[in-house]
Order: C-alpha cells, then structure tokens, then sequence
C-alpha cells in the first residue's frame, strides 16, 4: 500500500509500485514509473517536459520516466522527461536533497547522492556511488565516475573519473572516504594509480567500473580531467 498525500496530483499513466510515500503538493505526470519503498516530496515535480532550446515543440515520442526502489528525493527537486535518448532514470538507493534539477535523459545510477540545489544539465550520467555535493553544476554529455565526488559549488565541465575528487583549481586527488566506505581498501593502490597517472587497473571490479566510465565517455566525446 502506497501513503499518498490527498494533495499530490498523479497523472493517469503513471505507474506506482508498493510502500511508497508521496508527499504534499507533488506532481507526477506523463510515463513514470515508480518501484517501492521510495519517499518523494514534499513539492517534487516528475515528469514535466524536458526544458531544450531545440526541443520547445515538446513532440518527443514516448519520453519515459523510470524510478526504482528505496530512493529519496527531497523537497522542490525536479526531473524532467527524456527527449533524446529513451528514458530519464533514477536507479536504487539514490539520496536526492532539497532543490536538485535533474534535466532531460539524466541517468543517476545506484547509491549516488545528490546534494541540495546542485544543477544537472541534460544527458549527464551520475555512476554508481558517485557524490554530487553542495550547489554544483553539471554541464551537458558529462560523465560522473562511480564513487567519485564533485565539490561544492563546482561547475564541472569534463568528465569526472571513478573514485576521485573533482575540486576546481587543484590538482585531482582520490576520494579515500567512498574507498572505505564501499569496501574497495584492497584496491587501493591501483585505484590511485588509475586516478592520479591514468594507469588502467587490472583486477576485475575495478576493470568493470572503468569500462563503463569508458563506455559513456566514449559515445558522448567529452574530455576528462
């Protein structure tokens, strides 16, 4: 059984799995679709059109939303539906904070957190774990490596690689605290070499990560720092 607040308008084609809370004056609308557990608003917005210059006509085919399991989204965050790509989608376990504008074909992978008033462009890909913090902007095509971190009131332009920190005007350095946090101590070491001189690892976990980091930066082109 879902706990919605008699407040909140859901559109028609929206579709609600079970034990979630939806909270006080928040608007689903269009083709979303929700998992369980999630806790949503109070005065969240989903599914309203993606906000593009080349987009204004709004005629997108089939722009999807979907939202898995277990997520938070917080007070006055919005995310938009897709219009390039086939879906905007927030995974499992995601912490959304207060004030986050989540653009269209935004993909925020399992437990990234994303923190009060931050900006993202669209067609950003946030990776598992990553953590966008206070105030940041995200620009277009830009890939958040897993278990990284953006830092306050950045405006990041480049990708972002698995496992550091991105802190404007200094040196990249390795975000230890996701290291122990998420169990990757035993990797420490080539997980540095990879961050701070580009030396690709080898042990098979942190090969996966890479790879998908790859994957995205490869088909959208953008530069890394």
């Amino acid at each position: 059984m879902n706990n919605i607040h008699p407040t909140a308008i859901i559109g028609p084609d929206v579709k609600i799995g079970d034990s979630n809370i939806i909270k006080p004056y928040t608007i689903i609308e269009g083709n979303v679709e929700i998992g369980d557990n999630n806790v949503i608003g109070p005065h969240v917005v989903i599914g309203c059109p993606a906000t593009d210059t080349k987009r204004v006509d709004y005629n997108y085919n089939n722009p999807r939303i979907t939202i898995g399991d277990n997520n938070e989204i917080r007070e006055f965050s919005l995310i938009e539906s897709p219009c390039y790509e086939e879906c905007t989608i927030i995974g499992n376990d995601v912490f959304i904070m207060q004030g986050v504008h989540i653009s269209h074909d935004v993909h925020i992978n399992n437990r990234a957190v994303l923190t009060n008033t931050s900006v993202l462009a669209g067609i950003v890909k946030v990776l598992e774990g990553a953590n966008i913090a206070m105030a940041c902007t995200i620009n277009q095509y830009t890939v958040i490596g897993q278990y990284s971190i953006v830092a306050t009131n950045a405006a990041c332009m480049k990708n972002v690689k698995p496992f550091s920190r991105y802190i404007p005007g200094k040196p990249l350095s390795v975000n230890k605290y996701a290291i122990e946090k998420y169990g990757f101590n035993q990797y420490h070491e080539e997980i540095e070499e990879y961050v701070i001189n580009n030396k690709r690892p080898v042990s098979g976990v942190v090969v996966k990560l890479v790879d998908e980091f790859e994957f995205w930066v490869v088909k959208y082109g953008h530069q890394t720092y």
